[in-house]
């Protein structure tokens, strides 16, 4: 019974692949060795049986965000340049503000971009008129003065506004707006 199982096993394996029945399992085998090879050079054996620990850590991150993102935001009324500087992501326990033409916005919702180590982090806490209308991340331009703009630029200016009244909520504005503020659209 095994022999006419194994003898007809080989006469398939010929009849289907044109192959000796060596040359199939030779090359069966060496297909085995380089999947092994190519799998082992991405991920180590013993990653499978590691749990997750990024993935959790930054799944409770996110939970805990979007519990704050929940959060009625807070309004602050008329505010100077100097208080806003408390609201530069420093301290998670408070949001992250960012003011556009003397308006102030609660940009917590995303703080992997405002908050520290991000990309816009240097804008929290801050008037970032300037540098969003030219586009700049140097620290002489982080301010609200938009004396010398030009029309391009300004539109520049009412497109990152626009942006911001859309996804974040306006909680403020600045007591004494800087030299040359173009005044506010209202939507």
């Amino acid at each position: 019974m095994a022999m006419a199982v194994y003898t007809t096993v080989m006469e398939e394996i010929t009849g289907y692949t044109g192959l000796s029945p060596a040359a199939f399992f030779t090359i069966l085998a060496l297909m085995a060795m380089v999947y092994t090879t190519v799998c082992g050079m991405f991920v180590a054996p013993e990653d499978f049986n590691k749990p997750p620990v990024v993935m959790a850590n930054n799944l409770s991150s996110n939970i805990l965000n979007m519990n704050n993102s929940t959060a009625k935001p807070l309004q602050l009324g008329e505010v100077t340049e100097h208080q806003l500087k408390a609201y530069d992501g420093s301290d998670p326990n408070k949001p992250i503000l960012i003011a556009i033409k003397g308006q102030i916005y609660d940009v917590s919702a995303s703080r992997m971009f405002y908050g520290p180590g991000g990309a816009y982090a240097m804008f929290a806490g801050r008037e970032a008129s300037r540098a969003l209308a030219l586009l700049s991340f140097k620290p002489q331009d982080i301010n609200g003065n938009l004396e010398g703009l030009d029309a391009s630029e300004l539109d520049i200016l009412q497109d990152w506004e626009d942006k911001f009244m859309d996804k974040y909520v306006k909680v403020g504005h600045l007591a004494s707006p800087t030299t040359n503020q173009v005044p506010v659209t209202q939507s």
